[in-house]
């Protein structure tokens, strides 16, 4: 702006100049145009060491260059004035919009502080304490609920541990009885198998194998009663054993009772069919030899 004004004023100095040297220069033709009378009159004027100025050009140039000046004055001031206004209309807005956002700010406090005292928290430390609370609760909730699921998994591995250790110990007791069972092969001695015997009743108070092997072993030692009473023993524990009931067989026919012992090789051989070719050659039951029941279940075998 301040650049557009120099050039405007320079360019009205510049026509004024030259109006004013039009005029002199029209002048000066009009002295070269007169008479030959007027000769002395322009040697006169040529000869003269200063230029001859109208002072009326003079002044209106002068009056000009001022007006000029107080233009660009009046022109600078009034920049200098919408400059100044403009920045105090941004301070204005840059102060409202301040004012207006803290306004708005409290506004918003005072809207929240409203909420939190009719929802009943009168003050942040309030808000604190039931945030406070409330974790609590949610943590001892979800503690107790871990305490939970971690007893149940330990009662599981209680139970599984125990599983294992009654396998382990049922694997220990059934090495142990296997290594009875090939002693009681190896023992030559009637006593010394039923004290094999013994010590696996001892073990396993319902093993009815371990009940028949020994009532024949007491056999070999003319024990037919006593024989009698561990089968009828290995009976209430299995029923269907069919050793037991040839054991007893063996038993009655060695005490004499012909019949009962007739009956009981019946029922062994009903339940197993592989007694039928042990009962002729079996020497516990030659007493039955002749016998006309047992001689009918011999002759029923061939």
């Amino acid at each position: 702006m301040l650049s557009f004004l120099n050039t405007a004023s320079t360019y009205r100095i510049f026509v004024l100049c030259l109006f004013g040297l039009s005029i002199l220069t029209a002048k000066a033709e009009s002295v070269r145009d007169t008479s030959p009378q007027d000769s002395a009159a322009e040697e006169v004027v040529e000869a003269l060491d200063a230029p001859l100025y109208n002072p009326f050009v003079e002044r209106y140039v002068l009056d000009e260059l001022k007006q000029l000046r107080i233009e660009q004055a009046q022109t600078k001031h009034e920049l200098i004035q919408q400059i100044v206004d403009r920045e105090h209309s941004s301070i204005d807005r840059g102060v409202t919009y301040a004012t207006d956002t803290i306004t708005y700010f409290f506004y918003l406090i005072a809207g929240a502080t409203s909420v939190l005292v009719l929802v009943g928290w009168t003050s942040i430390r309030e808000i604190k304490e039931r945030v406070h609370s409330l974790a609590d609760e949610e943590i001892s909730r979800l503690v107790h609920q871990y305490e939970q699921r971690l007893e149940i998994i330990e009662k599981e591995v209680q139970k599984k541990t125990e599983h294992i250790q009654e396998n382990k110990n049922e694997i220990e007791l059934t090495q142990e009885v296997q290594s009875l069972w090939l002693r009681a092969q190896q023992e030559s001695s009637p006593a010394g198998k039923i004290a094999v015997y013994d010590r696996l009743l001892t073990m396993r108070s319902d093993d009815c194998e371990a009940l028949t092997y020994k009532a024949d072993t007491v056999l070999e030692l003319d024990e037919p009663q006593w024989a009698a009473n561990l089968c009828h023993q290995a009976l209430a524990i299995d029923p269907e054993n069919c050793h037991a009931f040839y054991q007893l067989g063996c038993a009655y026919a060695a005490m004499g009772n012909l019949d009962e012992s007739v009956s009981f090789l019946e029922k062994a051989i009903e339940k197993n069919e592989s007694y039928r070719s042990e009962i002729s050659t079996d020497p516990a039951l030659e007493k039955l030899k002749g016998f006309e029941p047992f001689e009918r279940v011999i002759s029923s075998t061939h």
